[in-house]
């Protein structure tokens, strides 16, 4: 009698969500990671093949779990919008994010950014960018004969994949939307909404008060009609 032998279970891969570290190392970093990636998503709001994130872990190979990096803010063209614990590049057509950014912090080293360059290098993104908002510098990459090649002139640069301009201002980064609109801060759209509401209800005011003066026009009128009548006088003839 021959006992078959069944093969060993292949052991599972785990793919961790967190590595438990802040997504920033303080208010600043913290606040251009969400102004960056609100804007882009906000740009793409309407397109559904438009992935953007910020602070997800992205492993770009199958059966590796040790292969991963989180951007900042990641860029998916081609993929749809929903909610994912990370980006398992092989479940994603196999499409890499095209564009990352990252914002810098005093925390961050010389070889943990250039372990960072390497990964996207190797791994298929198109355009790369690097704010250090204390420093008050930006720079990019951008793919050219598959390696990731500096951009000599970032003053100005438009992204050839967002559409979206970046201009260094004395206040440091400045990002607009192709429609000229800036990328602002939750505080400045805040701002912004609450003026715009202010001008909605003065125009709604403004509108009642016109119609309002109509129709005290419209009864002064017809009083002093019927007054004409009154004396014999017919108003449509006067």
């Amino acid at each position: 009698m021959v006992t078959q032998l069944n093969p060993p279970a292949k052991p599972e891969i785990i793919y961790p969500e967190s590595d438990g570290k802040p997504m920033a190392d303080n208010t600043e970093q913290f606040r251009w990671i969400v102004t960056i990636q609100g804007g882009i998503d906000a740009l793409f709001k309407d397109d559904p093949n438009v992935f953007v994130a910020g602070d997800l872990f992205w492993y770009p190979v199958e059966g590796q779990g040790s292969l991963k990096t989180a951007p900042d803010i990641m860029v998916a063209l081609g993929r749809p919008k929903g909610k994912r614990s990370s980006y398992l590049q092989w479940k994603e057509d196999n499409i890499p994010p095209q564009v990352v950014f990252e914002v810098l912090s005093p925390g961050n080293t010389l070889g943990e950014m250039a372990k960072k360059f390497d990964f996207y290098r190797d791994y298929g993104v198109e355009e790369y960018y690097i704010y250090d908002p204390d420093k008050i510098d930006f720079c990019g990459w951008l793919r050219q004969d598959n390696k990731l090649t500096a951009i000599e002139s970032i003053n100005g640069w438009i992204s050839p994949r967002l559409g979206i301009r970046f201009e260094m201002g004395d206040d440091g980064l400045e990002i607009y939307r192709p429609d000229g609109r800036k990328f602002a801060t939750y505080i400045e759209l805040e701002t912004e909404r609450n003026l715009a509401e202010q001008r909605a209800e003065m125009e709604a005011q403004r509108a009642e008060i016109e119609a309002q003066r109509a129709e005290a026009e419209a009864q002064r009128a017809q009083r002093l009609a019927e007054k004409l009548r009154e004396l014999g006088i017919d108003p449509d003839a006067v």
